[in-house]
């Protein structure tokens, strides 16, 4: 909780998963036609002292009275409100500078140095100590962060290579298809509930079949025990997550459960992943042994061949494998959320599916790439519902200057994206779904407002891959199903748990074409 406690963080930019938008390539220029670029120019810079924000009695009732947990991202919203685009906020002795406004946002992020800093993931790096594991790309920084990205960049940023994944990844589409006609066979009236929980098992699953070359069952019709304990196992770490965090280390010994339950998670989670990773590198090792070429295009045969060591092989693509899970789930949710909402939009993107395609039914990532309407509709779904609704950065060796106020090095800064996202100063009707704003031409958008995969050199390196897999998934459910809300249900709201996702269960109708 980058709100919450100096050493913790959203499971920021690292996280492999699609939501939309590329963010800025080059700079802003500082005479910029961005709406608001020059707001926050200050001839007089003004201390941390100066700066508006709750006291530590209000924000704190805030916080966990009046809000909760669950409701951090309409907090940037009031935040905003009340306060302007930048405001301190202090939770116990742990002060926090928020920042709402993508001008200032920007200006942090020119700032960050060569190894840019996320607040710790605190409790995950406890976690590690005390197992002995090492630090994957979500967890490390500094060199040791470098040398991974460094090496996974190869294989996942580039569009060549992103390109030799969409065989594997529709053979997953075309078992989640299966799974969809299953339950629509067997739902009253076409209605399949919690649809995210669907696609939640298809994120892992794709995320697997990347790293592993092969599948572990989330889509059978009768999943595996082991994959479901590990589908239980992410989901409980998250919520505890939160609530290790949140406590100091002398709360976590004075009440263990929480911890000892997180503990347990991740040591599932780490058993999960050796196995599936010994597994895999057993069998290239029997091929060698019997004279045959050992070939793969997987993640975990890359690791394995730049001279990691085994340790950090493990620790990488365990947190690789939960991190792409969340995402995929959550934005192939909202988005079919909203297209069910907007059957005209639903309707103009199967047709362009259709043109592209011209007869095909399995589309490939070259098709994909020619779908400028599909990318708009992640784009916006990504506006409206940002994975990550938050973002923290410390700098950690000087001071900065951000909106006309010197910010001291060390200070946990959270950038509100979702606070950005939803300013109407820079999206017109901000909280209507509307993708054609990404399609025309006379409307620009700051480059920093809507930022779900991060920026910079902390930007997501699976977004390429989460891209395609969210395309290819969207392109054929829609090639097969008319999608339509629950004739029964209501507006589902978002709220937080570590991440952004659906407070209710998105509940849908779906009828074969």
């Amino acid at each position: 909780l980058p709100s919450l406690h100096p050493r913790s963080s959203r499971l920021t930019s690292e996280r492999v998963a699609a939501r939309g938008g590329e963010g800025p390539r080059e700079p802003v220029s500082r005479g910029s036609s961005f709406p608001g670029a020059d707001r926050h120019i200050s001839r007089h810079l003004r201390s941390l002292e100066e700066m508006p924000g709750p006291s530590a009695i209000g924000f704190a009732w805030d916080l966990l009275a009046r809000r909760g947990l669950s409701r951090l991202h309409e907090m940037q919203l009031e935040g905003h409100k009340r306060y302007g685009p930048i405001w301190k906020a202090k939770f116990g002795p742990i002060l926090t500078v928020h920042v709402a406004d993508p001008t200032l946002i920007e200006q942090v992020l020119r700032q960050e140095g060569q190894y840019p800093m996320r607040s710790d993931l605190s409790s995950w790096k406890d976690y590690r100590r005390l197992r002995g594991h090492g630090y994957g790309l979500l967890t490390a920084e500094g060199e040791e962060w470098q040398e991974v990205r460094s090496l996974l960049g190869k294989y996942t940023l580039p569009p060549k290579a992103v390109e030799s994944y969409d065989g594997i990844l529709n053979t997953v589409v075309t078992d989640l298809l299966a799974c969809l006609k299953r339950r629509h066979r067997l739902s009253a009236h076409g209605l399949i509930t919690d649809i995210a929980n669907e696609f939640y098992r298809f994120g892992l699953e794709g995320i697997s079949s990347v790293l592993f070359e092969s599948r572990i069952g989330c889509l059978e019709s009768q999943i595996p025990k082991e994959t479901e304990r590990f589908i239980e196992s992410i989901n409980t770490m998250f919520v505890m997550t939160l609530l290790t965090m949140a406590m100091p280390a002398w709360m976590n010994r004075m009440f263990p459960k929480s911890w000892d339950t997180f503990c347990q998670c991740w040591d599932y989670m780490f058993q999960f992943a050796k196995g599936h990773i010994d597994q895999r590198l057993k069998k290239e090792s029997e091929k060698l042994a019997q004279g045959e070429e050992a070939k793969g295009q997987y993640l975990t045969y890359y690791l394995s061949h730049q001279g990691l060591s085994m340790k950090d092989i493990y620790s990488n693509v365990t947190e690789l494998l939960l991190a792409g899970v969340d995402t995929i789930s959550s934005t192939l949710s909202w988005t079919l959320y909203e297209l069910s909402r907007h059957p005209e939009i639903q309707t103009a993107l199967r047709n362009e599916v259709l043109m592209v395609l011209e007869g095909k039914q399995i589309p490939g990532s070259s098709d994909v790439a020619r779908m400028p309407l599909m990318k708009a509709v992640v784009k916006e779904v990504l506006r409206l519902y940002p994975v990550i609704p938050a973002n923290a950065r410390v700098i950690p060796d000087r001071d900065i200057q951000v909106g006309g106020y010197i910010i001291p090095q060390k200070t946990l800064i959270t950038l509100c994206h979702y606070a950005t996202s939803r300013d109407a100063s820079f999206f017109s009707n901000p909280n209507e779904f509307q993708p054609q704003r990404w399609l025309s031409k006379e409307h620009r958008h700051h480059p920093f407002a809507s930022l779900p995969f991060g920026v910079g050199k902390r930007s997501c390196i699976g977004r390429r891959i989460a891209q395609l897999e969210l395309y290819l998934a969207l392109a054929r459910i829609l090639l097969q199903f008319e999608v339509r809300p629950d004739p029964d249900g209501a507006v589902v709201p978002p709220m937080t748990r570590t991440l952004l996702v659906p407070q209710s269960l998105i509940n849908l109708q779906f009828i074969e074409l």
